[in-house]
């Protein structure tokens, strides 16, 4: 089969969308389809970071549009940067061939109109893979106002991206919920979870000393928070949290990645009074295991209106290296805190700490079902039909 996968991120970005559609791509073209992948040419945390153009990546044809670079810092500035970035990809779209099958993220949202109309013109079979629900996430987040003009133009995009897929990956069961309930049948909805890298992934002993010995963590409990900080997860506990505990030398927390959020707490830690806070970069994969096997308690966060509309990705590789997890989130999801129940979480930290010396062990079973070899193939087959 001839494929196209549309998406602002990819290989050698290092953005969860990017590295799963990445793994997604050589998945198709070990087994021996063609790949053709439309993206973006600057990095997803960096736009003065750009990309080849064009690049054949081990058997995977990158072509790669240019955008502007405004970055994150205001939304209309997002919006010209998401605005640019799909122009560039109308224009190269209308000058492509016919494919068989085409696959679209939402990174920008609308990216998936155009797969859906693409498919639809050339008569291709379109997959849709939701990694974020749009516009109920914008909603959600007070993006967008209820009834507005644009939250009614965005549901109606989005539903004809709904309409004209042959599959939906959902992310888990609240996401395929949300979609059903958009009018699709369920018939059309596979639930295929983001798997762990643990082919690169996994508990690093080495690694974690050379990461807590370069960063000054030697001897201390390391409360680490690793990936997209985003308003979809918010922080705001976790750093009260550490708040509470700055004059516990022991403890220490480590923001790890990159985003909206993460500006903001690395401001709250200029502003004086967290020393024991430290905000690092998005690591290179080939590092990831180090840095993950770093730290002594990892904290997942899912925002309580959010449920649905973005998954905890962030957890799976956690699993691949075995370290305890601490989930603040919403109470029917079975969180350990709520939003808000810093005392609580601050009880978890401290439990978690006398534990510390009992607690890392070996992956463990449950990291085998979100494991890359068992999800990859199902992901592949939905793609090829």
């Amino acid at each position: 089969m001839n494929i196209l996968l549309l998406n602002q991120t990819f290989y050698p970005d290092v953005a969860a969308s990017a590295q799963h559609l990445s793994d997604l791509a050589l998945g198709l073209a070990e087994a021996g389809h063609a790949v053709t992948v439309l993206t973006g040419r600057r990095a997803y945390d960096d736009g003065r970071q750009r990309f080849a153009a064009r690049e054949m990546w081990r058997g995977v044809r990158i072509i790669r549009v240019p955008s502007t670079g405004l970055g994150k810092g205001a939304r209309w500035r997002r919006a010209v940067d998401f605005a640019t970035f799909l122009a560039g990809c109308a224009w190269r779209l209308a000058w492509l061939g016919r494919f068989d099958a085409v696959v679209a993220l939402t990174s920008p949202p609308l990216i998936s109109v155009f797969g859906a109309a693409l498919a639809r013109a050339r008569g291709s079979r379109f997959i849709y893979w939701v990694m974020d629900f749009n516009p109920d996430q914008a909603l959600a987040a007070g993006w967008l106002r209820p009834g507005s003009l644009a939250a009614r133009i965005l549901e109606r995009l989005s539903r004809f991206s709904l309409r004209h897929a042959h599959r939906i990956i959902a992310l888990d069961r609240f996401m395929a919920d949300r979609i059903a309930g958009k009018g699709i049948s369920r018939g059309r909805i596979a639930i295929i979870p983001p798997w762990a890298q643990d082919a690169e992934v996994r508990y690093d002993p080495g690694g974690r000393e050379r990461f807590r010995r370069a960063h000054g963590l030697d001897g201390r409990f390391v409360v680490m928070y690793s990936g997209n900080h985003s308003p979809c997860h918010p922080l705001d506990t976790v750093l009260d949290a550490a708040k509470r505990l700055a004059r516990d030398r022991d403890v220490v927390f480590c923001f790890v990645g990159g985003g909206s959020e993460f500006r903001r707490i690395q401001a709250a830690r200029a502003g004086g009074g967290m020393e024991n806070v430290l905000c690092l970069p998005y690591q290179p994969l080939r590092e990831l295991a180090g840095s993950l096997s770093a730290a002594d308690l990892h904290v997942v966060v899912m925002g309580n209106a959010f449920v649905g509309t973005v998954h905890p990705c962030k957890i799976y590789n956690v699993l691949s290296v075995g370290a305890p997890i601490v989930y603040l989130g919403p109470p029917h999801l079975w969180a350990a805190a709520a939003h808000g129940e810093t005392e609580r979480l601050v009880a978890q930290i401290l439990w978690a700490k006398q534990q510390a010396g009992a607690m890392r062990r070996a992956a463990p079973e449950i990291s085998r079902e979100f494991s890359r070899a068992k999800l990859l193939p199902e992901l592949v087959r939905e793609v090829t039909g």
